[in-house]
Parts: structure tokens; C-alpha cells; sequence
């Protein structure tokens, strides 16, 4: 019989931990700032507009929200919004990047039993300094074989990681609750893929699930993780 799966890969950002909460109450407090210029609604539509524009030039994570948080404050105020707006978003976005990890429910006796029979990745993306703080932050460091921090997650880059940290994305599987960037490419790179959703989902992160493909898995919590894993496995690979 032989191993179908040899190697897991995990996101990290509300895969392994909480994150999107930072971004939402940092953006509640933006909407606070700006609201005598602009309403909410309006205002999130802006926003997410810049986002969509920035990613391309200053890629995914905190440093790039802000910075989109501040074009959005300018284009809403006709270029006057005031210097003490344009401080207190770049307070906030110092204070994200320093916010606490905190796992998510059974993140540490998931991770500690694959460990035992699977070679495991994280396979993130985001800003550099601001991964590798929460990977060394989380204890979970030293169950992991290799971390790799990415600026996009394409069906390229997962071709590459599990070649280079595994036996190839045929014998891999990616997990993780974001659907453009964590299940559709590893699907396509020819990996397993288990999508475990998360409350708050960013708008740019939504895509429709892979039902076509056999490979694909869905679970509502990472308790159930192991017993998919090695039921996946097990099965007589031919």
C-alpha cells in the first residue's frame, strides 16, 4: 500500500489563529474617524475598492491596509482629512502588529498529532516581519518541518512548496479557510484541499468552492482533521 498523503500544509491567518478580527476592528474605528465625511457603507466600499488596487503593489497584510486606509481618507475628504486622522491609522497599525496570538480551538493537539505521521508546512502570505513574529509567537513553530511566506498563493507556488518540502503536490494536502487563495490553486496544483471556515471572511478571499474536483473536503472544525487525514491516506493508492 502506498502513502497518499506524506505532507499538510496550513495557512496561518484564521486558519491556525485569530486575525481578521484585528483588521475588522481597526476598520470600525476607521469608519469612526471618517464618519463626519463619509458613511459606513460608502466608506467600506471605498476602501475595499483601494484594497483591490494596492494588493498588486504592496501585497496582503497589515502595512497594506493602512496604506490603503489612508488613500481611502484622502480621496473621502477631498485631500483634507486631517494629520490627526492620518496618526491615529498609523497608531493602529502599529497596535495589529503587535496584538497577541491567539490559537484557534483545537489548534495545538491537531497540529501535534499530524506531526507525528505527516510532514507539515505553513504556507502563508502577508507581510514578512509581521508572519514570522506570530509563526514564533504561536509554540507551534517546532512542529512544523518549514514555514514558507508568499506573496500570492497561486497553483505555481504550490507546485513549488510541496516539490521542494514534500514528494510533490499529488501526495500533499493544503488546509486552510480561505477559498481563492488556500483551496481553488491547491486544488489546480493537483493537491487535496480541506477548506475549514472561518466567521469573518475578507470580501477579496471569497471564491466558489471546487465541488468538480474528488480532492476537495470540507470540515467545520480542525477537530476533525486527523481522522479525514488518515482515512485519505490510508486508502490503497494505485
Amino acid at each position: 500500500m502506498t502513502q497518499k498523503l506524506t505532507t499538510v500544509g496550513f495557512d496561518a491567518d484564521d486558519t491556525l489563529w485569530h486575525n481578521e478580527r484585528f483588521f475588522r476592528m481597526t476598520q470600525g474605528r476607521f469608519e469612526e474617524l471618517l464618519s463626519d465625511f463619509c458613511e459606513a457603507d460608502h466608506l467600506h466600499e471605498r476602501l475595499l475598492a483601494a484594497e483591490r488596487r494596492n494588493n498588486g503593489h504592496y501585497g496582503f497584510g497589515i502595512k497594506g491596509f493602512v496604506l490603503s486606509m489612508i488613500e481611502t481618507a484622502i480621496e473621502v475628504t477631498d485631500e483634507k482629512v486631517p494629520a490627526t486622522i492620518i496618526a491615529e491609522l498609523m497608531q493602529a497599525g502599529r497596535e495589529m502588529l503587535r496584538h497577541p496570538i491567539e490559537l484557534l480551538p483545537h489548534v495545538q493537539d491537531v497540529i501535534k498529532e499530524l506531526s507525528e505521521s505527516y510532514r507539515l508546512v505553513v504556507i502563508t502570505k502577508g507581510d514578512l516581519l509581521d508572519q514570522e513574529r506570530k509563526i514564533a509567537q504561536s509554540g507551534l513553530g517546532e512542529m512544523f518541518e518549514w514555514a514558507e511566506i508568499v506573496s500570492h498563493k497561486t497553483p505555481e507556488v504550490y507546485e513549488t512548496v510541496f516539490a521542494r518540502h514534500g514528494d510533490g503536490p499529488s501526495r500533499a494536502m493544503m488546509i486552510g479557510d480561505s477559498m481563492r487563495s488556500d483551496i481553488v490553486p491547491a486544488i489546480k496544483a493537483g493537491c487535496w484541499a480541506v477548506h475549514v471556515p472561518h466567521g469573518a471572511s475578507w470580501e477579496l478571499e471569497r471564491a466558489n468552492p471546487p465541488n468538480y474536483s474528488d480532492r476537495y473536503f470540507s470540515v467545520s472544525s480542525l477537530q476533525a482533521l486527523p481522522e479525514l487525514v488518515n482515512a485519505i491516506s490510508q486508502t490503497d493508492a494505485h
